[in-house]
């Protein structure tokens, strides 16, 4: 039998997720000398590295990234067994890191993450903004135990589960010509100045689709935040393809126009992922149940 500890697991996991022997010591309030021997002190016992030295940061090797969601699983159920074993009986504790998708995390949070966050007090939540693309890319790597996004996520093995339904409307500033049209068509479009979405951002390629159907334009500005679309519209640099939920204050107060473009499909499903090897301990389902 392999006695690894769960100290040294510990330190496994942390330097995964941060990178660097120091980083993983400093989150876990030990010396670099005492980290560095648990991990050396696991590597001897499996008699294998876990892994590779890159230019002055570690990365998991094939071994470490077979090897992560196992130690993450055992972690999880080692804390599990001592809030049972302590009688905890509901009261959860931990971290639980998530990752949302710009319109999620900057509009939606409260949906989120209120009542789950109401409920359990005691666990810490720390929550990723970024793009799908990136929050994809982040499960996949295990640094994330949930995600919500977005875009359409088609990868063997991330489960994707239907969240909210939401829309993209077409904005531009309330002095623009097409704002002033009472009924619009496809061909008023032509020659429109955009202003998009980042690539990689689920808003950008929803939008690349709908734009599909208009006459040819010309993509002005990119930029990798709704609210500095907003701004940018606001200014008349252009119109734009932009969530609902992130325009209705600007709209009320008159500095935005939202148009009626019934020709174009703007719909799409928010969705949660989760990593089909990852052991879904009383957090993850506590979230899943709070964020039904």
């Amino acid at each position: 039998m392999i006695n690894i500890s769960p100290r040294q697991l510990e330190v496994f996991v942390q330097i995964a997720r941060l990178g660097s022997v120091r980083a993983a010591a400093e989150a876990l309030h030990l010396t670099q000398p005492a980290a560095s021997m648990a991990l050396a002190e696991m590597e001897r016992l499996l008699d294998a590295a876990v892994f590779a030295r890159e230019r002055g940061r570690l990365r998991l090797n094939t071994r470490g990234r077979e090897l992560l969601p196992l130690a993450q699983e055992l972690l999880e159920r080692y804390a599990e067994f001592g809030r049972v074993g302590s009688g905890g009986g509901d009261e959860l504790g931990g971290e639980l890191r998530i990752g949302a998708s710009n319109t999620v995390g900057n509009y939606r949070v409260g949906e989120l993450l209120g009542a789950f966050v109401r409920e359990h007090p005691h666990v810490s939540v720390r929550l990723r903004v970024s793009n799908t693309a990136e929050i994809v890319a982040a499960m996949l790597d295990h640094a994330l135990e949930l995600g919500c996004v977005e875009g359409p996520v088609a990868h063997p093995s991330l489960e994707v589960r239907p969240w909210r339904d939401d829309a993209l409307v077409v904005c531009t500033s309330p002095d623009h010509p097409l704002a002033r049209k009472r009924r619009l068509e496809p061909d008023d479009f032509a020659g429109a100045r955009w202003v998009l979405r980042e690539p990689g951002s689920a808003t950008r390629s929803l939008s690349e689709r709908a734009l599909t159907s208009l006459p040819a334009g010309e993509t002005v500005l990119e930029l990798d935040q709704a609210e500095a679309i907003k701004q940018a519209v606001i200014a008349g640099l252009g119109i734009a393809c932009v969530p609902e939920v992130s325009v209705i204050d600007a709209v009320a107060a008159g500095r935005l126009k939202v148009l009626h473009t019934p020709f174009l499909d703007l719909h799409r499903k928010l969705s949660l992922l989760l990593h089909r090897q990852r052991y879904r301990g009383a957090l993850i389902e506590a979230f899943l149940a709070s964020a039904g």
